[in-house]
Order: C-alpha cells, then structure tokens, then sequence
C-alpha cells in the first residue's frame, strides 16, 4: 500500500509539471524544449564515434580514453553548460597500474607443520596493487559482514588483529525469500571492497574470500570465466588502482580445495549452514593454521584519468545547494592481441545518454529547482575508480546529493547468454523493457520513474534487485553513493552475448528504445529536481520491497 501511495503522488506532481501552463495532451513548456530535443539520432552518431576505431576501445590510461574525454567535455561546452570543477570539466583521478607477476605472486598455506602452495589463477585469483609477503595464523570469520541494521556482525568478540581473515563470499541465507539480506537478492554487505575493508579496520593483514560451500549459482572465479576470452585477457593484462586507496592488505578469492584444506576437520558446508539457519556468527581461529600471502608485481606505474564533470545550477535560491546527479563511464577493454573491444553498449550508450541529457536540460528556458550534475566517470572497468574518487572527492557535497540516475549499457535487448545462462530469467521479448538496479532501496525512486513512465512507456523490470549470483547491483558506478545512503539507481538494458567482447559495435544498438531510456531520465530527473521531498534511501528493505 505503501508504495502504491508513493507512486499516486508521484503522479499528481508529474501531471502538475505537465500541464501547469495549460497542457492537457502536451508537455509543460518549461520541459518541452530539451524533452523534444532527445534524438535517436544524435545517440547514434555519439556512440558511433566513441565505439570507433580511432578510440581503440577506451582503456583507461590509453589514448583512446584520453580523446573520449576530450569529445565529452567539448559536447558539454557546445551546450553551454558550466564545469563543475571551477573553471575545468575533469577532475583528474590519479592511478597506479600493475601487472601481477604470475609465477612468483603465491599462497602457502601450512597445516600442523605440513606445506602446501597454491599458484596464481589455477588456485586463487584476484588483484592486490602493493607488493607485499603477509604471513600470519588464520582466523574464519563467517561471512566477514558487520551490519548492524541487520543485528549481525561476524566479527563480534573476534580478534583478528596480525591475522589471515578467511570468509565466505556473498551474504547469509541469499537463497531464502525472507532473508533480511534482502530475500534471495544481496546487499551491499555483499561487496568485496566493503569485506576487505571491514577486516583491514580491524587489524587484520589480509584476506581470503571462499566461494559459499552451498552455492546454487558459479563462484567469483566461475563466473567470470563464463565470459569468452576472460581468462586469458585476465592474465595477461595489467590492472589499475586509485593511487589513494583504501584497502592496504592483500585479498584474493580461493577455491574449495584451499577452502576445505584450511577448515578441516571442519566441514564448510556445515558451517555456511549453521550461520544461515540462526544469523548468529561461528567465527573462530584455526588452530593449527597459517597462511602466507605473497604479492609480486612485474610491472607499476603511475597515471591519471579524468571525471569529466559539468552541472546547470538550480533555479531556486535554496534547493540549488542540492544536487541530482546524472552519470556513466566512458572507459572499456582497450585493444588485446591487435583486437579492439569497441563497448558500444559498454558503455558508449551510457555516456552518450548522459551527454544528451546535459544538452536537453541545457535547452530548457527556465531551470529545474535543485542544481543537475553530470558526471562521466574514467576507469570504471578496473573496479568503479572513478565513481569511488568522486565519492571521496565530491565537487558537490555528498550530503546534498540527492539522488543518482546512473547509465551503463542502456543501448541493446537483453539477450540470453554465458553471462546470464541457468541463473536468470530473460523474457522473450526485451525490445521495449529496461531493468532498474536499486530500487529496493528507494521506493520513492521507483515511483518517481514508475510516474514518469505513464508517458514514456518502458517496461520496466526489476528483476536484478533479486539476484545474489552475479552481484549485479555492485558491478557499476552507481554503488559508491550507495555507500553513503544516497539513492542510486543503476539503469540497464541487460546483458547480451557481444558483452565484453570485440562483437559489441555500434550498429547492434536499439536507438529507437535508448531514445526513449534517455526521455524517461529526462522526466524523472523533473521530478526528482522539482519535487518538494527528494528520494530516501532505505538500507532495510521490507518485506514488500523484496517481492
């Protein structure tokens, strides 16, 4: 009932700002001129040139990113709008990039005096910037969640200070509707940065994330090797990292075989078990147990990539001190073995639909209440970095954010594929429908849009907010202000089989229905910007909001 009032007033005040100059079948003037503006057209010719051959692909740090950045801050100063970085439109993200050395990066684990080592990828995977030798006796700590909206925190009465944390990847009980963690979707509790970061603040020297025992879904591991060619483009590319990140301490994913070696005699399917069925932690030292990590490095440097970042202030004296932001990235895969992975979809759309955003809301005569911001982030592909760097750098206070439309693969039909087989349900027919991600938290986020479709007509699907098996709504820029209980929705058109790969070009998009993603931001940024109480975010879900 709730949320069927959110959406009746949402509405009211979405038929108010149609008609208040006497529109009954048409759009207000205020929001006619950029509504109108919104061209499949100009979405076309945008994606076209940022997924072309002379931008090679957009990896963060290469040329190709360089020139992207530069097109986007040009379109921006043709509409005329301001930089929202005092006079420029970038804020320079400074990175480090990295290549693990394969053969000398390790893990050694020793049980009752007995060695075993465990090699890169065929045992563990992941990516730890700061060379480093961490050896310590090894402690399990459930699923390394401190939540306290949830009265739960693994960590209770644990010391690991000196220590190895071994956890559980995802959350408890993610395959039962009832869940408080959000019935069988994930919270952010989920994340593995969040994990790290929680074991790193309480002494602990590094960390190592095993794949749930009792998965119904693909480990970490898994499910990235579902993706054609990730496996050796994992191998044999370099990563990056923000030159002022948090996390310190090495952590990698491991296997069941290094799971169960450390566990023992313990059984990890009895222990994921016992957490699930009470929610109260079975965390404990492993007597007996050590660990060393060893991190080695074949290659380091330093760079920066820039957010490129413009705004139109508010037209209200007071609301203009808040902010909606709208946003995407412009980075992707680069060029591989002489191959270029274009990202039309990933995330050419994305940045293009911000772009012509910024241009339609610049064409308006008169000015939405709250200020707009809009943000195209650099190096989301290598973990969010630049969302993450605007959220510890914010060029508007993150307290008056007030909610976030983020972009990111907005141009094609969802389509079954590896990425998706077995663990999620694609209609037959995706041609119209679009996916919000993180609305769970927001019920009046989804009725503001839900409003604003009454003319758009999208179908509108939110189906992800129910997935625990591929983390989707950790996966783009709209998690960090999710961190800081802002409203962040993550807008999606799905997964399709180019995703990733050197097949995902320009001519595949469905500008017809990108056209239409891009208008229903444009009239749901209206009334999050207008409207007299903005958006809350909700880090408890209810039990309705989880159906």
């Amino acid at each position: 009932m709730k949320t069927c009032r959110l959406l009746i007033l949402c509405a009211l005040s979405f038929s108010i700002l149609l008609n208040t100059v006497g529109f009954s079948q048409s759009v207000d003037a205020r929001v006619a001129a950029g509504l109108n503006a919104i061209s499949a057209a100009n979405l076309r010719a945008d994606v076209t040139f940022l997924a072309s051959a002379p931008l090679e692909g957009r990896r963060s740090l290469d040329r190709g990113s360089e020139v992207a950045a530069q097109f986007i801050a040009a379109e921006f100063a043709k509409a005329g709008l301001k930089p929202a970085n005092g006079d420029s439109y970038f804020q320079d993200v400074p990175l480090i990039e990295y290549r693990p050395d394969l053969q000398q990066t390790t893990i050694t684990i020793t049980r009752n005096g007995q060695q075993q080592r465990f090699n890169y990828y065929a045992d563990f995977f992941g990516r730890s910037p700061r060379e480093t030798t961490a050896s310590g006796r090894v402690v399990f700590a459930g699923y390394g969640i401190t939540a306290p909206e949830y009265d739960y925190d693994d960590y209770a009465g644990l010391d690991v200070r000196g220590k190895i944390v071994l956890i559980f990847d995802h959350e408890p009980q993610e395959n039962d509707p009832r869940s408080v963690f959000n019935g069988i979707g994930n919270t952010r509790h989920a994340n593995a940065q969040v994990k790290l970061l929680n074991a790193q603040k309480r002494g602990a020297i590094g960390v190592l994330t095993a794949a749930e025992p009792n998965r119904k879904h693909p480990s970490a591991q898994e499910r990235i090797g579902r993706i054609p060619g990730i496996r050796e483009r994992f191998m044999k590319s370099s990563a990056q990292i923000l030159a002022e990140r948090e996390s310190l301490i090495p952590g990698f994913s491991i296997g069941d075989q290094m799971t169960g070696l450390l566990l023992a005699p313990r059984k990890p399917a009895e222990l994921q078990a016992s957490i699930d069925a009470t929610l109260k932690p079975a965390s404990f030292e492993i007597p007996g147990a050590e660990v060393q990590i060893k991190v080695v490095n074949a290659m380091r440097r330093s760079g920066s990539s820039p957010n490129v970042v413009c705004m139109i202030e508010g037209s209200d004296p007071t609301l203009k001190n808040e902010t909606i932001v709208f946003s995407g990235h412009y980075d992707h895969d680069g060029i591989r073995d002489g191959v270029m992975f274009p990202g039309a979809d990933d995330n050419a759309s994305g940045t293009a639909g911000v772009i012509e955003l910024a241009r339609a809301f610049s064409r308006n005569p008169v000015k939405p209440k709250r200020s707009l911001m809009f943000a195209v982030f650099a190096s989301e592909e290598q973990g969010l970095l630049g969302s993450y760097y605007y959220a510890s750098h914010p060029l508007r206070p993150l307290a008056t954010t007030r909610v976030v439309i983020n972009f990111d693969m907005i141009g094609r039909n969802e389509a079954p594929s590896a990425q998706t087989e077995g663990l999620m349900e694609i209609a037959s027919d995706t041609s119209n429908e679009l996916n919000l991600i993180g609305t769970i938290n927001s019920p009046d986020y989804r009725a503001a849009v839900e409003a604003a479709n009454l003319r758009v007509g999208l179908a509108l699907n939110y189906k992800w907010d129910k997935d625990a098996a591929l983390n989707v709504y950790q996966r783009s820029d709209q998690f960090p202000f999710s961190l800081h209980d802002i409203p962040a929705v993550w807008w999606f058109t799905g997964f399709h089989p180019d995703y990733h790969q050197s097949t995902d070009t320009a001519d595949k998009l469905n500008y017809t229905k990108m056209e239409k993603v891009v208008r229903l931001a444009y009239l749901t940024g209206w009334i999050f910007a207008d409207q007299k109480n903005p958006p809350r975010y909700q880090a408890k879900s209810s039990s309705n909001d989880r159906r």
